[in-house]
């Protein structure tokens, strides 16, 4: 990549005179020392999508559509069905209304079949799916963490309260009346909870 490429003898860009060379230089030593590329983020990063396999290894048939989508899906031939040859694998497409696009939106479908088959647990469904269970799990964590917190928090608050009140009445009455001086009047209320 061009922000990784290391600058040429003594620290300097390959050609010293052209200002885009120093602007390439300047990017080099940026990106060493950047913090947006964290290690973090390439460990969440899916696999990549497996390739569908050959041509010769499956059919292809186009047929009419059915469901919602008015007169025109069910008059076009632009449903695309497929079935794998060797594994007997068939897959149908009707997600648009486009021929092409449900073509190849077909061979990812049966490219991600394929693969689940042949790699079980180590297809790359499967992993997508552990990690989205990973995050959904630890968002749901994070929150019972958080309303916790709040609870505890409130219970806490409460007789926090309690006993600042408490303290304001042991000091004025420890207090000493001030002559002339009307005392004060001091009233408990106590709350009652059924």
């Amino acid at each position: 990549m061009w922000w990784m490429k290391a600058p040429g003898p003594a620290g300097l860009a390959a050609r010293s005179g052209s200002s885009s060379s120093s602007i390439l230089l300047i990017t080099a030593a940026a990106a060493t020392f950047s913090t947006t590329y964290p290690a973090k983020m390439a460990s969440t990063r899916y696999p990549p999508r497996p390739k569908p396999p050959p041509e010769h290894e499956f059919t292809e048939v186009y047929l009419k559509g059915s469901g919602p989508g008015g007169q025109k899906i069910n008059k076009t031939n632009s449903a695309v069905q497929l079935k794998h040859i060797p594994t007997g694998i068939v897959v149908k497409c009707q997600d648009t209304r486009s021929r092409e696009q449900n073509r190849k939106l077909a061979r990812e479908h049966l490219a991600d079949k394929i693969d689940d088959l042949l790699n079980g647990d180590q297809s790359r469904s499967a992993i997508v799916a552990r990690l989205k269970a990973k995050k959904k799990s630890s968002a749901a964590k994070k929150s019972r963490r958080k309303h916790r917190d709040i609870a505890d928090g409130r219970e806490q608050g409460e007789e926090g309260e309690v006993d600042d009140e408490e303290d304001m009445d042991t000091e004025e009455a420890e207090r000493e009346p001030v002559p002339g001086e009307r005392p004060k009047r001091t009233v408990r209320i106590q709350e009652v909870r059924f």
